[in-house]
């Protein structure tokens, strides 16, 4: 092996270290601080492991004493309530953006479709402050804050739009003349969908799926201007509710964060296979 070769290996082992460390570092300090007390969060210089590890922290949000915080009872019913906005979301996008995706992409006779995708695409660029007034006036209106239901509609303004176009990309890889055998066959259009495109962009289907789960589940800004109560707050929002006006509860903060992460990175090691394979779908077409 030659010099310049051993030097370029050694570089490129730096950098992926470098790289693992950006990644893994803040993870590794968010579990280990949730296994701290608060003596030694506070402690100068830090502890990067505890020296006296306590899984009180979590206690106080599974088996809540009289000593918890209103936050720490109350983050199993926001993890409850992010569960059910993320998963109603991602079906109402699979569902929903599936047949606008599959009308854009397979109709023929349907004028303007081109321009519709980049209008659908262009709304993703739309900042989310500039929507919150008119659709707070409308939530108000139909009383449905403090509702699932308001974070539900006001999630798919912006995840509907990512699920059409991600969907598009997918249909637009399979072969057409999968479809013309199926139709030959006397299948219906909505039959074509469901029997021969849909199981074939089942890659396609699930990192889609993932991705819109990710951002209903991580979504912020929404949940809080349009939930006010503990009972309808989602887990974004309950983790903000640990900074307090004179204290910070960092223990109970770290270990909630720990308790939001783990459903998203369950849903990836499970659907692993699923994602890698729909991320390159588009790469070869037909």
């Amino acid at each position: 092996m030659s010099t310049r070769k051993a030097i370029r290996k050694v570089v490129l082992f730096a950098l992926v270290v470098v790289v693992l460390a950006f990644i893994y570092l803040p993870v590794l300090w968010l579990i280990s601080a949730s296994m701290s007390t608060r003596v030694e969060l506070m402690s100068v210089p830090a502890h990067w492991i505890p020296q006296h590890p306590t899984l009180k922290n979590y206690l106080d949000i599974f088996l809540p004493g009289s000593a918890a915080s209103e936050v720490s009872r109350a983050i199993g019913i926001t993890l409850v309530n992010s569960l059910k906005v993320a998963s109603a979301v991602t079906l109402i996008c699979l569902v929903v953006g599936g047949l606008a995706a599959y009308a854009l992409v397979r109709i023929n006779n349907f004028r303007y479709s081109r321009g519709i995708m980049v209008g659908i695409l262009g709304t993703r660029m739309i900042p989310e402050v500039s929507l919150v007034i008119p659709l707070f006036i409308l939530a108000s209106r139909f009383r449905l804050i403090d509702t699932p239901a308001v974070l539900i509609l006001t999630y798919l303004t912006f995840s509907l739009p990512f699920a059409i176009w991600l969907m598009a990309a997918f249909f637009q890889t399979i072969p057409i003349d999968l479809e013309d055998a199926a139709r030959i066959d006397g299948c219906s259009r909505l039959e074509t969908l469901f029997r021969v495109v849909m199981p074939i962009s089942a890659p396609g289907l699930v990192s889609t799926g993932l991705f819109i789960f990710l951002l209903a589940w991580d979504e912020f800004f929404y949940a809080l201007i349009f939930t006010s109560t503990m009972a309808s707050k989602t887990a974004p929002v309950a983790i903000a509710e640990f900074v307090g006006r004179y204290v910070t509860d960092i223990n109970a903060m770290m270990a909630a964060g720990v308790l939001v992460a783990i459903p998203p990175v369950l849903l990836a090691l499970l659907f692993q296979r699923y994602i890698v394979s729909g991320m390159t779908a588009g790469a070869v077409k037909g």
